[in-house]
């Protein structure tokens, strides 16, 4: 039943030699088997041992645990591609998310948006990748799709290897979503089983990056508050909001979300570039949001904001953006001459079930960005016919509104001008729900704060 390369499936019939096969096994004895064969598959070195690192069998009844071998041992999973092992446990992941119960949505950025990221970015072979919050690794899963199609670029043989054991780096610090990362990237052939993990344990804000990466693509957790958990003297869980301070921050908050965006700044080569997935509060909040918004426009190239629609993600009632920078090396010259958005969010609705979001909803976003020639673009906005949802505005413009707020729209909703105009009612209900979620969530946060 292995569906490991050939140097793991060698140690996987040692580990069988020494503990005996699942398949010759019945009742209490294979449930006892089973245990022991986790807990020797956790002690391996490697990328193989932090998979199977404190697993546990979830699976009670016997009978059943008998079936579930047999159903696997029945597979002949050596025979079968890597992608097509990848697209069943995207497939799992992704229902999995689509549990609201099991919280994992949380973890589950939507597929098309982030194919839509890569495909605006479009990494080059050879150079490398990072998310500091990767989740069940998404954005490293698109970016390998991007460089294996024979459409994008022709790999040789060292770049094969380059894109399987250097391109990617993470950081997953919930011990279970970095396991499902881990086992994702392995079915569809990146890392080594024997060899060094791809994705670290640790907490990505608390230092600075060791090292600097071409491209960091990400969606960082939307919680707004950095805190720690701890026991106090009585043995009760408690929290504690978490400030970083770090040198090489620009501004010093306990915003989770406004760090993320530092620390990728400080993650990006000077030649990198980074997009980012980040709620609304980055664009207008004031203090520490200010302060990083004017660094931004002034040492990097912010060049495009996507507004994104409400019902895409499983955390509901999330309003968000992704923002794509260029860095620079460092110059007394402001760095961004113009901000391009792209407002896919006003008059726009969206379900989870209903009416999910799909590549080809953001496929006029990707031809306007224009990926190819990014110097070339065309606004589909104008004044005279007031419609349009690309448009750039210069950035002495921008540094000019309060707070130096980029929280920027220009389109008419047209439901408050026309009620013929009004969505079905499915999607009104949903959309009411979604904000008072939202401000739930606002009023969580400042009770709090």
């Amino acid at each position: 039943m292995s569906i490991l390369s050939p140097p793991t499936t060698a140690m996987w019939v040692s580990l069988q030699a020494t503990t005996g096969p699942l398949t010759t096994r019945r009742g209490a004895e294979l449930e006892e088997h089973y245990v022991l064969l986790l807990r020797k598959l956790g002690e391996q070195r490697g990328m193989l041992g932090q998979i199977f690192t404190k697993a546990q069998n979830k699976v009670t009844d016997p009978a059943k645990l008998s079936r579930l071998v047999a159903m696997v041992d029945g597979t002949q999973w050596v025979t079968l591609e890597a992608d097509v092992k990848g697209d069943i446990y995207e497939g799992l992941l992704e229902r999995n998310a689509e549990d609201t119960k099991s919280g994992a949505g949380q973890y589950f950025t939507p597929r098309a948006l982030i194919r839509a990221m890569v495909n605006c970015v479009r990494p080059e072979p050879g150079k490398t990748i990072a998310d500091p919050a990767c989740g069940t690794g998404g954005f490293f899963l698109a970016a390998h799709d991007f460089l294996t199609n024979p459409e994008n670029h022709r790999l040789d043989r060292d770049q094969k290897a380059f894109l399987k054991r250097r391109t990617f780096h993470g950081n997953e610090i919930v011990a279970g979503t970095r396991r499902l990362c881990l086992m994702n990237m392995f079915l569809h052939g990146i890392g080594e089983m024997t060899g060094d993990t791809l994705i670290s344990p640790a907490d990505a804000l608390v230092a600075p990056p060791s090292e600097t990466f071409d491209y960091v693509l990400a969606n960082p957790p939307f919680g707004k508050k950095s805190s720690m958990s701890f026991t106090n003297a009585e043995g009760e869980q408690e929290t504690d909001n978490l400030t970083y301070n770090r040198q090489d921050f620009w501004a010093t908050t306990s915003n989770k979300q406004l760090n993320f965006v530092q620390h990728i700044r400080a993650m990006v080569k000077t030649t990198g570039q980074a997009a980012v997935v980040v709620p609304d509060n980055v664009l207008f909040e004031g203090g520490a949001g200010e302060t990083i918004r004017r660094k931004l426009l002034q040492t990097t190239d912010l060049h495009t904001i996507l507004r994104l629609p409400t019902g895409i993600f499983y955390a509901q009632g999330v309003k968000a953006n992704v923002i794509f920078f260029d860095n620079r090396p460092a110059s007394p010259d402001p760095q961004t001459s113009k901000v391009w958005y792209y407002d896919y969010r006003t008059n726009v609705h969206h379900t989870l079930k209903q009416k999910p979001l799909t590549y080809g909803h953001l496929e006029d976003f990707v031809a306007c960005y224009n990926p190819v020639n990014r110097h070339g673009r065309k606004p589909t906005w104008s004044d005279e016919a007031g419609e349009g949802r690309w448009r750039a505005y210069g950035r002495e413009e921008l540094l000019s509104r309060d707070k130096a707020s980029l929280d920027l729209f220009w389109l008419r909703d047209a439901s408050m001008t026309d009620l013929n105009n009004l969505p079905d009612p499915d999607v009104l209900v949903e959309k009411i729900l979604e904000n008072l979620r939202s401000a739930l969530a606002h009023f969580e946060a400042a009770s709090s704060s």
